[in-house]
């Protein structure tokens, strides 16, 4: 069975334009979850509104407000809000291109699959997904969801194209706020050498099957053999050595049984320690009869 389309529309640039499809590409279902019960009958409990003065009030009772200052609302009603809707077009309309590495990460939000909606669509859709790819560009468009604009962005992926969603500027934190008491320092050259090293070392292909959320396992492992009736499984907690300083953790991570080669500013010091004859070994004290 073919997965079911969150919004059907029109893909247009220009002129051109061919109908599409849009997936959400991730899923949260099988994350485990629970459900809040009385301790005592484990009936669910039903969340009802409570009201500071009146007690438990209808849900029909409620209205919409927003504060504009500490305790302070402004009603907002349905008529409200229809008249800053947004109509509904139905079309996913390209605005701009830029770089495929100008966009921030931290702006990126949703992600979605888009997909030709009927074979008329196909060719059209792949032509509009090539040219993105032979250029090296993203798509800036604008899209209408739950009655609220969007600005996405789109990419051709694999044989199809990906959406993303991307968060208003005001959503944003500035990083100065954490980032200025940082002190503007360079690095040790030889701590940083070997940083590099274990960069180095560690540097592998991403493989996201390789990194399961083990408390999520474990969450399901304690639950199937609760279902068993046995005792819960309690999981271990990772190993922590203890770290006497940043240079020997540097070197116990790569495993180092020597230090790393000397920097220029020592190389005079290094010479000549090594011209000095290494010490005797002294003999075995011999055992007292």
């Amino acid at each position: 069975m073919a997965p079911r389309a969150s919004w059907k529309g029109y893909l247009k640039l220009s002129l051109v334009s061919c109908p599409v499809r849009l997936y959400p590409a991730t899923s949260s279902s099988d994350r485990v979850r629970f459900n809040q019960l009385h301790k005592e009958t484990h009936n669910r409990i039903n969340m009802k509104p409570v009201d500071p003065e009146l007690g438990l009030v209808e849900r029909s009772d409620l209205v919409k407000g927003y504060e504009y200052e500490d305790k302070k609302y402004i009603i907002i009603d349905d008529e409200d809000l229809e008249a800053v809707k947004l109509e509904t077009n139905h079309t996913l309309n390209v605005e701009a291109f830029v770089d495929a590495d100008e966009v921030d990460v931290i702006y990126q939000d949703t992600p979605y699959y888009l997909a030709p909606d009927g074979a008329m669509a196909e060719e059209t859709f792949i032509v509009l997904r090539e040219a993105m790819r032979g250029a090296g560009k993203l798509a800036i468009a604008r899209l209408v969801l739950s009655s609220r604009e969007r600005v996405v962005t789109i990419a051709p992926r694999e044989k199809g194209m990906f959406v993303c969603t991307l968060r208003a500027p005001n959503e944003v934190r500035a990083a100065s706020a954490y980032f200025d008491d940082i002190p503007d320092a360079e690095p040790d050259p030889e701590m940083l050498e070997l940083a590099e090293a274990l960069v180095a070392q560690k540097t592998t292909k991403f493989d996201p099957k390789a990194y399961e959320d083990r408390y999520e396992a474990a969450l399901m492992a304690m639950i199937k053999e609760k279902l068993k009736g046995h005792k819960p499984i309690i999981a271990a907690e990772p190993q922590r050595g203890n770290v006497v300083n940043l240079m020997d953790a540097l070197k116990a991570s790569l495993g180092q049984a020597k230090p790393a080669a000397p920097s220029k500013s020592r190389g005079k010091a290094a010479a000549s320690a090594e011209e000095k004859p290494a010490a005797k070994k002294r003999a075995p004290a011999k055992a007292k009869a």
